[in-house]
């Protein structure tokens, strides 16, 4: 494999057919964002095509806001097979898109865009890469949990809160610094958590409430899983995610945050005797949604995981 570019940019998009006529195999795939040089999508998918046998390569493509829609006419002209998509366009390419599946069309983001017959097909992979990721790091389904999700305003905690409502979990309560985003949620998911032949049981089945460690503590005994899809926990001077003392043996505790392997909350909730795990899974299984939805058929793997663990 010849080696690409770091990172290319729209200018290196309008003159494709010559600026990249040196990429043996060429360029199929990508992931466009603003900024990308820092995406670890092509250490994963770069060993799945050698792997798989494709003859293609995944490269990275900064894209600004403005830029974006051009930008995915041109790949789509240079015969891309599709591209991921990172901050900030996930929004802007979903409204970009010919059709989108259902559960990117509930969150309003697409991460994953496949360009077939002329049409821009948008799928969010983020969503479901996360129920895979609890799945094999837990051994249960959302559906069987009481799940709390923490910064369920931003993009993460609404693609987190919307698979779980698909999922029908047994109760969710959204967490978020500005309660009102986590309420505007909450309205928007109550039709998928309403059943009126379930029994309720002692607590509220969907509830949104303000990011505080009084209205924390008095859900957390009625609580299974805590999600924390913030950012909070990467830098050493983050404030904490959740009060130790509100810890306890029976939670389980999914961090996205994945770089510092080991982050405050996982050490704080494993003090406490709970389960723990960062968010390496989701973005691996994520990654695996992608390539199945680029190909018909089943995403290497065990090369994607390695790769990304190398990129580590």
């Amino acid at each position: 494999m010849s080696e690409s570019k770091e990172v290319y940019d729209l200018s290196d998009l309008r003159s494709w057919s010559d600026g990249s006529a040196s990429l043996d195999p060429p360029a199929r795939l990508a992931v466009i964002g603003d900024p990308v040089k820092h995406s670890r999508s092509p250490q994963m998918h770069n060993p799945a095509l050698e792997e798989a046998g494709k003859e293609g390569q995944y490269v990275r493509i900064h894209v600004t806001p403005e830029e974006v829609e051009e930008a995915l006419d041109l790949m789509a002209q240079a015969e891309f097979v599709g591209t991921n998509v990172t901050i900030p366009h996930k929004g802007a390419v979903h409204a970009a898109m010919d059709d989108v599946t259902e559960v990117a069309q509930r969150i309003g983001a697409v991460n994953t865009v496949v360009f077939e017959d002329g049409a821009k097909i948008g799928h969010n992979t983020d969503a479901p890469g996360l129920k895979k990721a609890i799945r094999e790091e837990f051994s249960m389904d959302l559906t069987d949990l009481r799940i709390m999700v923490l910064g369920a305003g931003g993009g993460a905690g609404k693609a987190a809160s919307v698979q779980c409502a698909m999922d029908h979990c047994d109760r969710l309560v959204l967490v978020n610094r500005t309660v009102e985003k986590a309420q505007a949620l909450a309205a928007e998911l109550e039709e998928l958590l309403t059943d009126p032949d379930r029994l309720e049981g002692p607590a509220d089945r969907l509830k949104a409430i303000p990011w505080e460690e009084k209205e924390m503590e008095r859900e957390l005994d009625q609580i299974d899983l805590i999600i924390n899809a913030t950012s909070i926990g990467m830098k050493r001077t983050d404030p904490v995610v959740v009060p130790d003392a509100l810890l306890a043996p029976h939670h389980l505790v999914y961090d996205m945050v994945y770089a510092p392997a080991r982050t405050r909350l996982m050490a704080d909730a494993e003090s406490a005797g709970a389960r723990a795990a960062n968010g390496l899974g989701m973005l691996l299984w994520q990654g695996v949604l992608a390539y199945e939805f680029w190909f018909p058929e089943k995403a290497p793997v065990d090369a994607m995981r390695k790769g990304l663990h190398a990129s580590l």
